[in-house]
């Protein structure tokens, strides 16, 4: 039985029903974890001594809109002492997208957690400094959101410059 294997099964022996799905994806384990249980999984994948998944590697979301759950946080843990990365994913509905802060296990998720309630607007509770950390304190709405209304400029190529050129406002004398 592989390391992964290992904690797998532990977490699904410590946690039953609160872990819907393990999934297997080109040699990486993913495992599916209900919101109310990420920090407590984590303390257990952290502290155990037969674990030792000591570093977070990553933490961030992914946006399913229009489908749902909605959103999904997905954290990649990794074993120095083992060498090998375990991935967890917390699936949240539109309605309620919050889950609790692993700060307290991993130190590292502070701003990993910022970047992700800054960018899709997923907040985390018991954050120890819950504000933006990528987009000015006055912006409204969470750019990485698939439903966030695209404001951009046309690139200009040589079939429509001078329709651009019209639409430029350039600087008057």
């Amino acid at each position: 039985m592989s390391h992964v294997e290992y904690a797998a099964a532990m977490l699904r022996e410590k946690f039953g029903d609160r872990i819907p799905a393990v999934e297997e994806f080109r040699g990486q384990t993913t495992m599916v974890i209900d919101r109310g249980a990420i920090r407590a999984a984590c303390q257990l994948l952290h502290d155990d001594p037969r674990l030792r998944f000591d570093l977070l590697a990553a933490l961030t979301a992914v946006d399913y809109w229009p489908e749902e759950p909605r959103f999904s946080i997905v954290y990649q843990l990794y074993s120095l002492k083992h060498n090998v990365f375990l991935g967890l994913r917390v699936p949240l509905f539109s309605a309620s997208p919050e889950v609790a802060s692993i700060e307290s296990v991993y130190p590292n998720a502070n701003w990993h957690e910022r970047e992700v309630f800054d960018m899709f607007g997923v907040t985390f509770g018991g954050h120890s400094d819950p504000r933006r950390i990528l987009m000015p304190a006055d912006w409204v709405g969470h750019p990485l959101r698939k439903d966030y209304p695209l404001g951009y400029e046309e690139v200009q190529f040589t079939f429509n410059a001078a329709e651009i050129d019209r639409r430029k406002a350039y600087a008057k004398e």
